[in-house]
């Protein structure tokens, strides 16, 4: 049986990029991102609604991530969606739908400074809009992918 979890966002990030490590030392980081709909109702009244999503990138693409990513930059974000629960400080079960990232591609032009290794060229993939891509895109190439439950984020109860 085929199935398929796979998320794909253009949009604004609204939160600076925030690292952090796991107990084993993998990097971890998140940052938030923000995507409009404009749509006009059926009285002709054009609307914009923004809906916010949390991307959360591992090890060298979350490095990346963190030294390049700016509040406000546009941004490519790829990946799978998961959903982790906690049982926040009043002791109600909470939930949280993030983006495991597993490609970034970053939008605007002044983020184009070339990425360590890259030789001082753009990352290809990028299309028109001149995209330079964090790394190699895949976060589990060379080492195991930490359990989330293992990520030292904050309470969010």
């Amino acid at each position: 049986m085929l199935t398929l979890n796979k998320v794909m966002i253009i949009g604004n990030v609204g939160t600076e990029p925030e690292m952090r490590f796991t107990p084993n030392g993998n990097p971890v980081t998140s940052f938030r991102v923000a995507t409009n709909r404009v749509y006009t109702t059926p009285e002709g009244e054009r609307r914009q609604e923004t809906e916010w999503f949390t991307v959360v990138a591992w090890n060298r693409l979350a490095e990346n991530c963190n030294q390049y990513l700016t509040k406000g930059q546009r941004v490519y974000a790829e990946g799978r969606l998961h959903t982790r629960t906690w049982e926040g400080q009043d002791g109600q079960k909470r939930s949280s739908s993030e983006i495991v990232a597993n490609r970034v591609l970053f939008l605007d032009r002044q983020a184009m400074a070339p990425l360590p290794g890259e030789g001082g060229e753009e990352a290809s993939g990028g299309g028109e809009t001149g995209a330079g891509e964090t790394g190699a895109g895949e976060t589990g190439a060379s080492e195991p992918e930490p359990a989330v439950e293992d990520v030292p984020f904050p309470d969010e109860g």
